[in-house]
């Protein structure tokens, strides 16, 4: 498929998307879902297959596994979940941003405007992980990026 069809169909999928962000948002929830949980089986299986040469790493590998397979599950059965997790993991990352912003506006010597950027865009996170943990809001986001994604894609020069 060429660049400018694929531009196009990013294009279209963001439209639709930012038509109906909802259905967007699920469409995104049972994929992640889906593959989450593929990814769970193949982690018990190796972990399964492991446990031989090294108990922890086997432990390890079933452990995660079975985590990745309930986030999977809970993606593909609640999408409301999925913009939840990637609110949170947002959040979490602000909340780090700023913590680092902090402790290098009292650091740094002379890097302190590092810092400070640091904290600003920590702050952003805390909102952008607010905002996000609204499934519409998410929906909205996840059509946009389609739609600049297709933008960018129509407009690159190889």
């Amino acid at each position: 498929m060429g660049r400018n069809t694929t531009g196009i169909l990013l294009i279209i999928l963001g439209l639709i998307v930012l038509a109906l962000p909802l259905a967007g948002l699920i469409t995104v929830s049972l994929l992640t879902g889906f593959a989450l949980a593929l990814l769970g089986i193949g982690l018990l299986i190796f972990g399964v297959g492991d446990m031989k040469e090294s108990a922890a790493l086997g432990i390890v590998e079933i452990v995660l596994g079975i985590i990745a397979i309930l986030f999977g599950i809970g993606f593909m059965v609640y999408p409301g979940f999925f913009s939840f997790v990637a609110g949170l993991l947002i959040y979490l990352a602000g909340i780090f941003l700023i913590i680092i912003g902090i402790i290098g506006i009292f650091t740094a010597k002379g890097a302190r405007w590092n810092a400070v950027i640091t904290l600003i865009i920590g702050l952003i996170y805390l909102v952008l992980g607010y905002l996000v943990s609204d499934p519409f809001i998410l929906g909205v986001l996840i059509g946009l990026w389609l739609l600049i994604v297709g933008i960018m894609t129509m407009m690159r020069k190889d």
